[in-house]
């Protein structure tokens, strides 16, 4: 027998009609027996039956009465009664009350007890089965339900900046504010930012609170692009321009009533600058190749990580442009002036990598975080991203460690403001050639520590020193454990 048959409950009050069921049907189930209604009710309250084959006539309740309240208790058991008279009154008594799914008249045959049997067990997973798609599509349906209000919710409150994650004091509270006025009305804006500061996710959050919120948003980044290339994407070609004779339909077109973020605005050529100025101030666009034109209704947002001012300045863009696109301007801090968000920033990439690679883990410890938190970041949001990834793949445990971190992060000097990001700042910088030579020599210690999660012999056969001329290196530079553990041997 199967430790996965299914189990069939055998009531009846004669010992001999019980042992005789049993025999019949213990090969294809699990067998659980009752003299009575009371023990079967004890029985059913301990385990999980699938059919209850039962006898009509029993002292005390008859198996019509007991099967009625099993049906109120475990309507998914399938019930089937024995019974050795043919009363039409009590068989539909037995249909209409207890549910019956089968008489079965005495004597039985063991065959037919079997198939009976079968039929009622097949009946049960069917039913469970059907249950289970049901409470599928249900689950389904309340989930694509609840993604469109969430999704209107969202519209309603201005919940598109939420995805912008930050503290509570975070220097980037100030761009949002902006952003979420400037989104509001339908005007071009200027995102100014470094690289990897989070241009597009601002431009893509002030879309979905916009009046536009309905309709695409498209991003195109020109750092790079050819112009023939970037004139391509944004207006189209017409047929026979492009290999393989096809026409393009470009961005400004299918943003048409939507939004268009257009990243690396600094680069664009002369050509370009004119096409877009054209665009912003007449609506309209013409396809590489062609004659004709066509119209556009479209919000542009742009994102510039130099300061389009200056190269106005210098005569290197257009002013007309710079004021059509400036109508609204919203400059995005860098990561290394975010204190406080690093930390809620890495612990979200770290869920996300995780979810991605299939790697679960639940967060970094202090010391891992402090240090985190006081690199500058030159390549921001993707820089951090990026070393996030990298000690996930290393890890070898559910939290990650400071001794994970990449090197010139860990001597990195720990700053209020930003730490130095490399040591080749050091070789350029002001000052005696030992106070020079000490910082580097600082910088060395706490990285090596750091890896060595602080095993101070093996930090200083690393470094080629003895334990006592390390503690003395460490005290002179006033270097601790960040965790505050105490060697036994410091301790004796």
């Amino acid at each position: 027998m199967s430790a996965t048959a299914p189990a069939i409950l055998l009531v009846d009050d004669e010992p001999h009609s019980l042992s005789a069921m049993k025999l019949a049907l213990e090969d294809d189930f699990d067998i659980l027996t009752a003299k009575g209604a009371a023990e079967a009710l004890a029985i059913l309250e301990e385990e999980w039956v699938q059919v209850i084959i039962c006898d009509q006539r029993m002292p005390g309740r008859t198996g019509v009465d007991f099967l009625t309240e099993v049906r109120e208790r475990w309507p998914e058991t399938v019930r089937v009664i024995l019974t050795g008279y043919t009363d039409s009154a009590s068989m539909m008594t037995a249909i209409n009350e207890a549910g019956i799914h089968q008489f079965l008249t005495k004597p039985w045959h063991p065959e037919q007890l079997l198939a009976s049997a079968r039929n009622a067990a097949r009946m049960f997973a069917l039913a469970r089965e059907n249950e289970r798609l049901s409470l599928e599509m249900r689950l389904l349906n309340s989930t694509q339900e609840s993604r469109v209000e969430k999704r209107r919710r969202a519209l309603r409150e201005g919940m598109g900046f939420e995805t912008i994650l930050r503290s509570p004091h975070s220097a980037m509270n100030e761009a949002v504010t902006l952003a979420r006025q400037f989104a509001s009305f339908d005007v071009p804006v200027l995102v100014r930012g470094e690289p990897g500061s989070g241009r597009a996710q601002m431009a893509r959050a002030m879309h979905y609170v916009s009046l536009r919120s309905d309709k695409p948003f498209y991003e195109l980044n020109l750092a790079g692009m050819p112009e023939e290339l970037a004139m391509v994407e944004l207006f189209g070609a017409r047929r026979g321009i492009l290999p393989g004779g096809v026409a393009k339909i470009g961005l400004a077109q299918k943003a048409d009533r939507g939004t268009l973020f257009i990243a690396g605005i600094e680069t664009a050529s002369p050509a370009l600058q004119l096409a877009l100025i054209r665009m912003l101030t007449e609506g309209a666009v013409t396809p590489l190749g062609g004659q004709e034109t066509a119209s556009t209704n479209l919000r542009l947002i742009t994102g510039a990580s130099a300061d389009l001012r200056a190269l106005v300045a210098e005569g290197s863009f257009r002013s007309d442009l710079y004021y059509a696109l400036s109508t609204g301007e919203v400059t995005i801090p860098p990561l290394r002036a975010r204190r406080g968000d690093v930390a809620i920033l890495a612990q979200n990439f770290l869920a996300e990598a995780a979810a991605r690679h299939g790697k679960p883990v639940l967060g970094f410890d202090g010391p891992a975080l402090d240090f985190l938190e006081n690199y500058d970041w030159p390549g921001n949001l993707r820089e951090l991203s990026n070393e996030v990834t990298r000690m996930l793949m290393f890890a070898q445990s559910n939290t990650l460690g400071a001794d994970l971190i990449s090197r010139h992060i860990l001597q990195a000097a720990p700053n209020e403001e930003g730490a130095d990001r490399s040591a080749e700042e050091v070789m350029t910088a002001s000052g005696t050639l030992k106070d020079r030579v000490e910082l580097i020599e600082m910088r060395i210690l706490r990285e090596t520590l750091t890896r060595c999660r602080w095993n101070k012999s093996r930090a200083a056969a690393e470094l080629g020193l003895s334990r006592v001329g390390l503690r003395a290196k460490l005290e002179r530079y006033g270097i601790i454990d960040p965790s505050g553990r105490v060697s036994e041997e410091e301790e004796s």
